[in-house]
């Protein structure tokens, strides 16, 4: 057992709150630095089944990847969806944590590099220097061999547990150079097309955004926001189980968001 405000120490040592984007609202946003923590529950997301399911087993803090509370809030109450999951923290007296952009930028890159085998990878922007080596959001650097668009789609799938990805450009096209960004693309497609990507790997990309980089040459790999981010959960386990062995960590159960019928 130790205190909120320990484990937020502890927690800060893979990704500092100072590394978030401004935009961002990351950190402690419900509950006590004094409440004292025995079990953590970690998710992706503060869903209603999150939340449930964190109270059902005990949880003292809710640790998440996504922030529930993005802008500011006029009322908490039962008809609102964020106001509705406040409510049942407070009422069972739940802590919650959230670690986004701090966190893409400390861990989900380096993850997503790892999971492809990027040789010579280098952030796709760069966002802050740590101990002299630059890191930032996404990477950039050479798959371990030449392949087509379409085995590029059967590498991404083992390499994330995936059962599909949606794809923008020709199948046929002989890839190397990749980019990866894990969660929303958008942002850095200008920035893989400027790097030479000849694939770019991306959790959310929309249609125009798709068809623009194919036009461009680029081949885009679609593999769905929690497709890819996915990967918190168990790290932040692993992690806590370093780190803090004298916690209970409960993993969510791996779940799509989505259904396509």
């Amino acid at each position: 057992m130790m205190k909120c405000s320990d484990l937020i120490k502890i927690l800060n040592r893979q990704a500092d709150e100072s590394y978030a984007c401004d935009w961002d609202n990351v950190g402690l946003l419900a509950g006590s630095l004094e409440k004292d923590i025995q079990k953590v529950y970690i998710a992706l997301d503060a869903s209603d089944e999150a939340v449930e399911a964190a109270v059902a087993k005990g949880a003292d803090l809710l640790l998440t990847h996504h922030p529930l509370i993005f802008k500011g809030i006029k009322r908490i109450t039962q008809e609102d969806m964020v106001g509705r999951r406040l409510m049942a923290m407070i009422r069972a007296d739940l802590c919650y944590y959230a670690m986004h952009t701090n966190f893409d930028v400390m861990g989900m890159a380096q993850l997503a590099q790892q999971r492809l085998g990027l040789c010579n990878a280098v952030p796709l922007e760069v966002t802050c220097v740590e101990d002299g080596v630059p890191q930032g959001i996404g990477r950039v650097g050479e798959l371990a061999h030449k392949m087509t668009v379409s085995e590029c789609c059967s590498f991404v799938k083992s390499a994330f547990d995936l059962q599909y990805v949606k794809v923008f450009g020709e199948l046929t096209k002989t890839v190397r150079r990749a980019a990866v960004c894990p969660g929303a693309g958008k942002s850095e497609v200008c920035l893989a097309l400027k790097a030479g990507a000849d694939v770019y790997i991306t959790g959310d990309i929309d249609h125009h955004t798709g068809i623009d980089a194919a036009a461009c040459g680029m081949a885009v790999l679609d593999a769905g926001h929690y497709g890819i981010e996915h990967i918190f959960i168990a790290y932040m386990a692993e992690y806590l189980h370093k780190n803090a062995p004298e916690l209970t960590v409960v993993m969510q159960e791996r779940v799509e968001p989505f259904q396509i019928v």
